[in-house]
């Protein structure tokens, strides 16, 4: 609108009775009455649009007689062919994997039971021999402690029956004394000598 309206000024100096360049443009986008332009009168065989259409579609029957679209759906079927193909093996792969991993994680839950049942069986193990070894070291104990007790024993025997036989011997020195002194007779020293006996065999 802008542009018609500065056609529509006259430049200064041109002669009134020429057409300005606004009427010229009308004249050209004029419309008759059926809403058509004056374009409508050009002949079919220059249409533009026919002249486009006609190479499209002669090159389209050419492909068509040659065989192209059989060409073209064959390389597009084996195409389609290499594409499941090739899907298919990324499938078979993606199996595999899962199956490896599988595989992989059963192997590894069983290396962790072996590794806690050596693990257990190791403190079993540790806690038998430490019993063991305490019940020897008790019994060891008890050998030594009884053989302790039994040599005192004996030691404590020994002790007595040497006291006694000291207090015997120093029981008959003195009542031998004691009768020699009060018998001088050959009686008397046979009678000291019976009642030493019979202290002794008393006491021991």
């Amino acid at each position: 609108m802008m542009m018609l309206l500065q056609y529509e000024e006259a430049p200064q100096g041109q002669p009134q009775g020429e057409p300005t360049a606004a009427e010229v443009m009308q004249e050209e986008l004029a419309v008759d009455a059926n809403g058509y332009g004056e374009y409508e009168s050009v002949p079919v065989w220059l249409d533009t649009y026919l002249w486009t259409l006609l190479p499209f579609l002669c090159v389209v029957l050419l492909f068509w007689f040659m065989g192209v679209h059989k060409t073209v759906g064959g390389m597009l079927d084996r195409r389609g062919k290499t594409i499941a193909s090739e899907l298919e093996q990324a499938r078979d792969l993606r199996e595999e994997a899962q199956e490896l991993l599988a595989k992989y994680q059963r192997r590894q839950r069983e290396a962790e039971e072996e590794a806690q049942g050596i693990i257990d069986q190791a403190k079993r193990d540790a806690k038998r021999m430490a019993e063991e070894t305490r019940k020897k070291l008790d019994e060891q104990l008890a050998r030594r402690s009884k053989a302790a007790e039994e040599k005192i024993a004996r030691a404590e025997a020994q002790a007595i029956a040497a006291v006694r036989n000291r207090t015997a011997d120093v029981a008959a020195a003195a009542a031998e004394q004691i009768v020699r002194q009060r018998l001088d007779t050959q009686a008397g020293a046979a009678l000291v000598d019976r009642a030493i006996a019979n202290v002794r065999s008393k006491l021991t």
